[in-house]
């Protein structure tokens, strides 16, 4: 369906607003859609991003700052997230022996079983990009990168 007819708007200034409109549209429109499938698994976005670069770094720890870095959602607290992760048992968190003042957090096997069937379950879900070819997406990855640069 056209950004037109989403949001019952029929003409835009120019192309540029148009595209900046369907960008903000779109990513709201994904967010929406991988929020419900997480809420299943009493998961929210951040909580999954977490998990997402743990299992990246996993066996070896990641630290606070080291999650920050690599979070989508850069205004996400992640300390927070980390607690609420800790207390469903999906990571743990250490002082590491070699600094005191860090804390190491590791996904634990039940993060990474969690992770392995929300995998199969997202691998299932229509995200709209199946719709592109390997070539178009490409060209989408490459077109936003363009314009954060």
């Amino acid at each position: 369906m056209k950004i037109e007819d989403e949001i019952k708007q029929p003409a835009f200034k120019d192309d540029y607003q148009k595209a900046y409109i369907n960008l903000v549209f779109t990513a709201g429109w994904l967010q929406l859609r991988q929020s419900a499938l997480f809420k299943e698994y009493g998961l929210t976005l951040p909580q999954f991003n977490i998990l997402r670069i743990l299992r990246g770094q996993h066996p070896k720890p990641a630290t606070v700052n080291l999650l920050i870095e690599r979070m989508l959602d850069k205004t996400s607290n992640a300390s927070r997230i980390v607690d609420k992760l800790e207390a469903k048992a999906l990571v743990t968190r250490k002082v590491c022996p070699s600094n005191r003042r860090a804390v190491d957090i590791r996904i634990t096997e039940d993060g990474l079983e969690l992770l392995q069937r929300l995998d199969a379950v997202m691998a299932a879900q229509s995200t709209g990009l199946q719709n592109l070819t390997a070539q178009e997406a490409a060209q989408l990855s490459d077109l936003l990168d363009k314009i954060r640069d």
